[in-house]
């Protein structure tokens, strides 16, 4: 355990950082906003985009771990859905519910495997992103679209799948690779941006958390703190051992599913008619609590 935590300390510092940096105001509320905005239509792409043009996409271990992550997926939708019944969640909140048992916070994942593997571990976690990013937000969008009040119409749906910045780079990362990967000049730009990114992301995520929200807590918040914390690691191992995952690769897909859901849950919360303020809660509560489970899960199964 100590030898995870650390490992594993730093990011959480940045966490940790990033929420006090906004508590006392600096540099400033305004900074804020942007920064998100730089990470996650910049920065973060620029990582996907160099680690994926050099990842290994054509072996059995990457074609074994794409399909446990949509093993994964699979199952928790369906463990969401089964217990709809039992939470008895109205169509917005349930909405809220199931982003936060489904979705992952991609910059902490990142940090995480960097932590944890170093650069083989962000090259199968870009993987990993490339097949998690459109396949979750395509299931959340579905989602919303039975549930929520204002139901997304199918040109809005393409539009979210076809301008989300983190698809694209996935698309493009790949190419690249297809194609025999970035030209030599370029490298040293994506790495540097890609150097950027995980930092920016963290203090970003960590300035997102709104202790406030947790007054708001019942079922759906402790719910998919089970699913995502506990449930979620249980599962991937268990896919991640039919498969016949590598250790590095197994890895991979448990550090994913030991992360807290995606602070940009709450933006589509707000835009699509779900409940907010639970997804707020969820958020919080969640990137909380992961600085427990996460160690706790690492230190047990890998």
């Amino acid at each position: 355990m100590l030898s995870v935590v650390s490992v594993l300390w730093p990011v959480f510092a940045l966490l940790i950082t990033g929420a006090g940096m906004r508590r006392f105001n600096f540099p400033g509320n305004g900074f804020w906003a942007p920064a998100e905005r730089l990470t996650y239509y910049f920065l973060f792409p620029a990582l996907l985009i160099n680690s994926l043009s050099q990842a290994s996409l054509s072996g059995q271990e990457s074609l074994r771990l794409m399909l446990a992550v949509l093993l994964l997926l699979m199952a928790g939708t369906l463990v969401c859905y089964g217990l709809r019944r039992f939470l008895r969640l109205g169509n917005a909140a349930f909405t809220s519910f199931y982003q936060g048992s489904m979705r992952f916070n991609t910059f902490v994942a990142l940090a995480v495997a960097s932590a944890q593997f170093g650069s083989a571990g962000i090259a199968l976690a870009a993987v990993v992103a490339a097949v998690m990013i459109p396949a979750l937000n395509l299931l959340c969008v579905l989602v919303f679209a039975h549930n929520a009040e204002r139901q997304p119409t199918l040109g809005g749906v393409l539009k979210t799948l076809l301008t989300n910045p983190l698809i694209l780079a996935s698309v493009l990362g790949v190419s690249i690779n297809l194609a025999g990967g970035l030209p030599e000049l370029m490298q040293p730009f994506f790495v540097l941006l890609s150097q950027m990114a995980l930092p920016l992301g963290l203090l970003s995520v960590g300035a997102a958390l709104n202790l406030s929200a947790l007054r708001r807590s019942g079922r759906g918040m402790l719910f998919s703190i089970v699913i995502k914390l506990l449930l979620f690691p249980l599962l991937a191992g268990l896919i991640a051992l039919l498969l016949g995952l590598s250790t590095l690769a197994a890895g991979t897909l448990i550090i994913f599913a030991t992360i807290p859901t995606a602070t940009s849950a709450y933006i589509l919360a707000r835009q699509l008619g779900g409940d907010a303020s639970l997804m707020a809660a969820i958020i919080t509560a969640q990137t909380l609590l992961s600085m427990l489970t996460i160690p706790f899960w690492l230190t047990l199964l890998l």
